[in-house]
């Protein structure tokens, strides 16, 4: 047996701080050793009994066992924890039975979105969102080639482009969105 690991050995059994204990039993320690000359901080636990179930390991003690966590969990943070996972636990009782009389009974609830019964009118959202103007200033020209006058010069055609088509153009400074339309 190597010396540096008989000197570990001892050194669990003499150095090791209790940090907490979790309402299952299971006992948690904590020691400062030397790693490759470094000092490093080990964190650990007991179980309780013979039963070595990782399951049973509370979630704030994981975090504090993965150095997710510098402190170990409070007596009176681990309290107030388990009383907020109660009232999560009848919240959904609570909702479980109210969604089974809906059933029972037949009704639907009306689900409103922002205040109204009916579905929102998406075409203006769609359209206030990527032209950045509002709906009732917008203009979307769908004039086709062959709605063009024949005697028009190229600047003209651009302008009528960048109006009818509802894509981006520009870089840069000069960068105009566009809007999404679905094809009629």
């Amino acid at each position: 047996m190597s010396k540096r690991l008989l000197s570990r050995l001892l050194g669990m059994f003499q150095s090791r701080t209790q940090v907490g204990v979790d309402k299952a039993g299971n006992r948690y320690f904590t020691r400062v050793e030397e790693v490759d000359g470094t000092m490093k901080e080990r964190r650990w636990v007991e179980f309780k009994g013979a039963d070595q179930d990782s399951t049973t390991v509370p979630v704030e003690w994981i975090c504090w066992l993965n150095g997710q966590r510098k402190k170990a969990p409070t007596p009176e943070e681990l309290a107030e924890l388990e009383a907020r996972r109660e009232r999560v636990k009848q919240n959904i009782q609570l909702l479980k039975k109210k969604e089974e009389e809906e059933r029972k009974t037949g009704i639907q609830p009306v689900k409103k979105i922002a205040g109204k019964a009916e579905s929102p009118n998406l075409q203006s959202f769609v359209k206030q969102q990527f032209s950045g103007t509002p709906p009732d200033q917008q203009k979307v020209n769908t004039l086709g080639p062959e709605d063009r006058p024949k005697d028009t010069t190229h600047t003209e055609d651009a302008t009528t482009d960048n109006e009818r088509y509802t894509e981006p153009t520009g870089t840069g400074a000069t960068f105009k969105p566009g809007t999404w339309q679905p094809p009629t």
